[in-house]
């Protein structure tokens, strides 16, 4: 599933993008969530490190993620309004059923139908011809 944003606002703000998290903006643009996984120990991770912190291995992979997974925490926030985003803005700590969280936005449902184990999946919130960023969204 895809979704587009208004043409009228200002792009938003560019993620750092290094050698060690590269894969998940390249995946992200081709409608993949990608997790980062342990060649040694097999650990997945999120945010991508360079070195396994169970391990200390600098050997690793990635995983396709089903995209499905569960609110851990979430913050809804009104305030400071940046123009390239929509307020109010729920951000979610999503715990995916691969065992790891990941930072996102939660979309499609009014801020106060969120709360902590509400099932999502993942969608692909193509910003703009550059950025692709993986939202999530209620599980039907």
């Amino acid at each position: 599933m895809s979704l587009a944003t208004s043409s009228h606002k200002p792009k938003r703000p560019r993620p750092a993008i290094t050698q060690d998290i590269e894969f998940f903006f390249t995946g992200a643009k081709e409608h993949k969530l990608l997790i980062q996984k342990c060649s040694k120990c097999s650990l997945l991770r999120h945010p991508p490190l360079p070195c396994c912190p169970e391990c200390n291995s600098f050997s690793w992979e990635t995983i396709e993620s089903k995209g499905l997974g569960t609110v851990y925490s979430f913050v809804v926030n009104h305030y400071p309004q940046v123009p390239a985003f929509d307020y109010p803005l729920v951000v979610g700590l999503i715990e995916l059923d691969e065992g790891t969280r990941i930072v996102s936005q939660i979309v499609d449902c009014e801020p106060g139908e969120v709360f902590v184990g509400m099932a999502l999946e993942v969608k692909f919130l193509e910003c703009d011809d550059e950025l692709t960023l993986p939202v999530f969204a209620p599980r039907k």
